[in-house]
Parts: structure tokens; sequence; C-alpha cells
């Protein structure tokens, strides 16, 4: 007996399609989101209809965006994609809110990505008097299923088995052990919180209102190399989450286990069948599009005990292109 499986049919969306766009159409009067400054009826009237071949609709791509206006002084991305195909399918909005928070990149144009380490230039010599430790990261989706704000339990657990098959692989300065966030031990999370690598349930209303935290803790957990400067999250906002990091402020070669431990990672991949998702427009395929290309931050925590109470502070900040990510 030969069972077909139906191409995926969003019931739900064709029976919103009995109310005209002005009914459906979400109110973004108070929005500050890249989303909300794109979206218009037009688009919403053109696209409404339309869903991936896993379901994925218009509506579930910008939730979060409708859910969160954002703040005034900061712009959010706004929406999301479920699978690969969000940005095939839904590319009349994502294309210029991508051009948007991407200084310009437009549709045709081709994506480089170079992770190559020996092409770093510098990054060994950081003061260890004010940099405490460095840090590179990236995420990862695995190709053949939907991404975290779409995906089911199933999909989850069949994403969590294979990184840990092609995690348990690794060998060399690569060695280390998983820990399933729902089956570890007292002792393991506490040693996980005091190396600050545990991860929680999102709390933020972005990633919520995006359908991240769905049934958590199923099928989330974290690995790290035995020299614990080595890590994947599993199923947090993007399918992996790989992290390299260390002490100090020696940023090329935390950036060469970077590039070294991801291509291997990879290689492993590919050979269960599953790479990672690819083209060559947008890089790498991720959930917020903030994030595409490489996918790549460098970051390193430094100690500047006086400079964040000078009242130029934001303005130095804003000048160098820097973030502040949290104290302590």
């Amino acid at each position: 007996e030969v069972k077909i499986a139906a191409m995926t049919k969003n019931c739900h969306n064709d029976y919103k399609m009995k109310f005209s766009v002005d009914e459906e159409f979400p109110d973004l009067s108070l929005h500050n989101n890249h989303m909300a400054k794109v979206l218009n009826k037009e688009i919403y009237g053109k696209l409404r209809g339309k869903s991936t071949p896993s379901g994925f609709t218009l509506d579930d791509i910008i939730q979060t965006g409708v859910d969160n206006p954002g703040h005034p002084f900061i712009m959010t991305v706004g929406c999301v994609a479920g699978d690969e195909e969000s940005y095939e399918v839904f590319k009349d909005l994502l294309d210029p809110v991508i051009s948007d928070r991407h200084g310009g990149y437009k549709p045709t144009d081709k994506h480089k990505t170079d992770l190559n380490f020996e092409n770093l230039k510098g990054g060994d010599d950081l003061d260890p008097n004010y940099v405490l430790s460095s840090r590179v990261r990236t995420g990862r989706s695995i190709k053949g299923f939907t991404l975290p704000p779409h995906n089911s339990r199933g999909e989850r657990r069949a994403i969590e088995k294979l990184s840990i098959e092609a995690l348990a692989s690794l060998d060399g300065e690569f060695k280390g052990k998983y820990y399933p966030l729902c089956g570890m031990t007292d002792a393991e999370q506490e040693q996980l919180i005091a190396d600050h690598f545990l991860f929680d349930k999102p709390v933020s209303p972005l990633l919520t209102c995006a359908g991240m935290a769905r049934d958590w803790p199923d099928g989330r957990g974290i690995w790290h190399n035995d020299n614990k400067t080595f890590l994947v999250w599993v199923n947090e906002e993007d399918h992996l989450r790989v992290i390299s990091m260390q002490k100090g402020g020696n940023m090329k070669e935390v950036f060469r286990r970077f590039c070294v431990g991801l291509q291997k990672i990879e290689e492993i991949f590919k050979k269960h069948n599953h790479g990672f998702m690819w083209n060559e427009h947008l890089g790498y395929i991720l959930t917020c599009p903030s994030n595409l290309g490489t996918g790549l931050r460098g970051g390193v925590h430094v100690k500047l005990p006086k400079l964040s109470t000078h009242a130029k502070f934001e303005e130095i900040l804003t000048r160098l292109r820097l973030q502040k990510r949290g104290t302590g």
C-alpha cells in the first residue's frame, strides 16, 4: 500500500478570504518596525491568499510585528520566516524589509560569505586589561525542516536527534557533550548557569508572539566542548546557534575555532543528507531577516567602570556603531 501525502493547504487562511482586505488589514498606525514601514493594503491584498508548501502565511509572518508595535527610538524587524520558502513566496514584503534592515541590499545582490579565518587581519591582541572575554556567534537552519516559528513537535525532536548524532561525532578540541533542557540533572543545570551557557524559555514578546516558545522545553538543549570554548544551542530562535568564546582578547583564535567548528558540523549534517539552508542571494537562511547572510555577530565583554556613567556614553556608542548588551 502506497500512501501519498498531499501538499499542505492552509484551510484557515482560505476561511479568512471571505473577509475583505480592509476588514483583515492590521492596524499599524502606532508601529515602528520594518514590517509596518513596508506593509500596505496593496501588498497585503496581493500576498494574503498565499502560503508556503508547509502552510506558512502572510499573517504568520507579520504576527509578531503586529503584536509588538516597537519603541519610538528602536526599530525592530517585525516579521519572521516560517520556512526556507517564506523568503521567496513573500518576497514582495520581505525584500524591502531586507533592503531597509541591511543598508540597501538589493533583490539582485549576491551574498559574499568569507569564513576563511586566515583572511582575518589582527584581532589577536585586544588589551586584556579591558577585554574580559571574546565571542563570535551565528545561527544555522537545517535543510528539509520548517523554522522555529512554525515547526511541529515531531520536527523539533527530529532536529534535536540529528544534532545529537552530528555533534557526538566531533573529536579533538571539539569533543563534547549534549545536555537536553528537559533531562539534565540539578548539578548539570547549576554548572551551565555558572558557566553562563544556559538559555531560558523566551520571555520577550518579540519571540513568544512569533511562536518560538511553544512546547518549551521539549526538543531543546545545549552542547558544548570539553574546553567550554565552543557551544551549540539546539532549537532556540534558530535550529542551531553556534558560539565560539574564550576568556581574554584573542578574537583571532575565537574566530578560527568558530570557522573550523562550523565547517565540521556542516560536513556531518551533509552526510546525513541535511545541509544548511543557503542560497547565493541571501546567504545562510535564518528565522529573522536581520540575521541573514553570515548571521555572524562578534562581541567582547569589556571592563569600562566609569564610561557608562559619562554624559556622552550613548553618543560615543553611536559614533563607534556599537551596542551595549548588558553588564556583569
